[in-house]
């Protein structure tokens, strides 16, 4: 069970998860994967070898955060074995969302990207996320439906729904997605206070709901209309889903789809409620309007 905005008892993030300034002139940024996880140790024997060669070939530093939510596999073992540099941590409570939390919470990197365990993102389109945002761009958003895209895993059912969700987004919201249900982005970590998650490291309290408002996978979405929302420069990046590699997706095209028509409605109440917060590059707008008007 999910709680809506403002139920429950756990905090919204830390200050020390208010987004440290990042140097956004630099052209090799460091970066930071975040692999959620649950009973994927098939998965990540082919998933880790094939990112980190990927990074392995990329300026700057990197570091890959797989977050766990409790698997019964031997998903941690094998993140261990096969991928001994990389920070393996356990969420305090359930979901897709705490588990992106707490990886936040972890993150060292100039650059957060996004990435599944199942196999569905190609890990060779990161350099293309990255330079999205070295180009400018505050968000880098997947897209499957852009040009140069596409996907291995979409039936028609799906196709459209996301094309019916995207038309309400983009009218609720101003925006131009083409592909809402899509997981794969990157940011630059200064972006992360737009997102106001709630602290991934406080457990639910008993009595409570297990996952609070942004824990579930309402996460995707709520990352792309947040970052909409605060004023941020978004690009989207041609990307191809793959079919997954090992076990069966969770995905369900009607139960799903109401899941993001559901967190559209939240989230655009939440704006109207003045409850958004504005991305770097918006707020130095404003505060230069306001010098403007000042002076006039």
């Amino acid at each position: 069970m999910v709680s809506v905005p403002g139920g429950g008892g756990v905090p919204r993030a830390s200050d020390a998860r208010r987004g440290t300034p990042v140097d956004r002139s630099q052209t090799e940024p460091d970066i930071t994967v975040i692999v959620p996880t649950l009973n994927e140790a098939a998965n990540l024997e082919v998933v880790l070898p094939e990112l980190e060669e990927v990074l392995d070939r990329l300026p700057g530093e990197h570091e890959v955060i797989v977050v766990d939510g409790g698997s019964v596999d031997d998903t941690v073992a094998t993140a261990h074995a096969v991928l001994p540099d990389a920070e393996v941590v356990e969420q305090a409570r359930a979901g897709k969302g705490n588990a992106v939390a707490t990886g936040l919470e972890h993150a060292e990197g100039d650059v957060v990207v996004m990435f599944d365990a199942d196999g569905s993102a190609d890990p060779e389109e990161i350099p293309a996320f990255v330079e999205a945002l070295v180009e400018g761009a505050d968000f880098a958003k997947g897209s499957r439906f852009t040009e140069g895209g596409g996907s291995s895993d979409i039936t028609p059912v799906r196709r459209a729904g996301n094309a019916a969700l995207n038309t309400v987004a983009n009218t609720a919201f101003g925006t131009e997605f083409t592909d809402l249900c899509y997981g794969y982005n990157a940011f630059w970590a200064d972006m992360t206070p737009v997102l106001d998650l709630p602290d991934a490291s406080t457990p639910a309290e008993p009595g409570e709901p297990e996952m609070v408002w942004g824990d579930g996978f309402e996460i995707e979405t709520l990352i792309n209309v947040r970052m909409a929302a605060s004023g941020a420069e978004i690009t989207e990046v041609p990307s191809v889903e793959r079919d997954r590699i090992h076990g069966e997706s969770n995905l369900h095209a009607v139960r799903d789809g109401l899941r993001v028509l559901r967190t559209i409605i939240v989230e655009r109440m939440r704006l109207s409620a003045g409850k958004m917060v504005a991305a770097p590059r918006a707020r130095r707008a404003r505060r230069a309007a306001l010098r403007e008007t000042t002076a006039a």
